[in-house]
């Protein structure tokens, strides 16, 4: 185990209760904005902290209410990267970097330790730029490099990509992958992009109003999402109202659909389906639909579809990748909804 967290906090209106345990992993935090997330990652570097709980890291106690165990953020060993990266705006990036490595005693070492570390960032062109010099991406990588040569137990990035424009997400994106690989520990990444969440992570863990609502590897919490949360969160935007109609069927009161499902727990509380995993064509869960509009994406069409003669209230969407609709297109199809990717989720 190389990181324990069980950790209460009360904000007034807001109330932080976090549980998790990860291995040399990357283990992501995803959920919306003001979910507890980032307040999180404060109370794990030592920013914050906990009314009650525990922290552990690789062995070491970094917090502990029962045992009044409180270690400083410079005692933690902890590499948080802030969202704006928390640059000295006065320091150059050579001095920005060995601001990092002010722990190693040796200066010798030390020395050699930022070389190597601006050297493996491709730092050492702009060793005497300020940040306000750098681009973007410079930064980023500045403020990594000073996390890194201080050899931290732990890594801890939020929204490591939420300063940079889009054009430029996906090349950093790259980079901090292989700084992860390197790294070999355990990291938590704070985001709520489920596409760059899914391309970093190994496990994924839910955060909604200050918990955890779902925790498991990347794969599990995108297949079974648990929650109508989870499941926005994970980039399901068909989701239903349902209602147990008893011999293993409900039905989606938003769609106006009758769906034949395997048994459902008593506490599920709606249905949700991808858009990409609905079907053309006659199977089980099929209904003769209206298209009701046609949105043309870069890549795809969203097709909007309510079943013929119903006066549903949410039109269901079907993505397709373009030639598919070309071939398909008329004012009514025919699809299936199947069983096997239907999401059951509670509140």
């Amino acid at each position: 185990m190389s990181i324990f967290v069980d950790i209460e906090k009360n904000l007034g209106s807001f109330h932080l209760k976090v549980k998790l345990e990860a291995g040399d992993e990357t283990l992501a935090l995803l959920g919306a904005s003001g979910s507890g997330k980032s307040m999180t990652l404060k109370c794990i570097a030592g920013i914050e902290k906990p009314d009650r709980g525990r922290i552990e890291v690789d062995d070491v106690v970094l917090f502990d209410s029962e045992k009044h165990i409180n270690l400083t953020p410079q005692q933690r060993h902890t590499g948080l990267m802030f969202q704006n990266y928390a640059l000295f705006p006065n320091m150059t990036v050579l001095q920005n970097i060995r601001a990092g490595a002010s722990r190693e005693p040796d200066k010798k070492k030390r020395e050699a330790a930022v070389t190597a570390v601006m050297d493996s960032f491709g730092l050492t062109p702009l060793a005497n730029h300020l940040p306000s010099q750098l681009s973007g991406g410079q930064q980023q990588r500045t403020a990594l490099a000073r996390i890194l040569v201080s050899n931290p137990r732990i890594l801890l990035l939020d929204e490591p990509f939420s300063a940079l424009d889009n054009h430029l997400r996906f090349r950093l994106e790259q980079e901090v992958r292989q700084t992860i690989a390197d790294f070999g520990k355990t990291v938590l990444l704070v985001s709520h992009d489920r596409d760059e969440v899914f391309r970093l992570s190994d496990s994924i863990a839910i955060v909604n109003d200050g918990t955890i609502e779902a925790f498991g590897t990347k794969a599990e919490v995108f297949a079974r999402p648990q929650t109508r949360k989870g499941a926005m969160l994970t980039g399901c935007k068909n989701i239903s109202k349902l209602e147990c109609l008893g011999a293993g069927q409900i039905r989606a009161t938003d769609w106006d659909m009758v769906l034949d499902v395997p048994m459902v727990s008593p506490d599920t509380r709606a249905v949700g389906i991808r858009m990409h995993d609905i079907r053309p064509g006659q199977g089980k869960n099929g209904f003769r639909c209206q298209v009701v509009e046609e949105i043309e994406n870069p890549f795809s069409y969203t097709v909007m579809l309510k079943p013929v003669n119903s006066a549903c209230s949410c039109p269901i969407g079907w993505e397709m990748e373009k030639y598919v609709w070309q071939k398909l297109r008329a004012p009514e199809v025919s699809v299936c909804l199947p069983p096997e990717s239907l999401l059951f989720l509670k509140e």
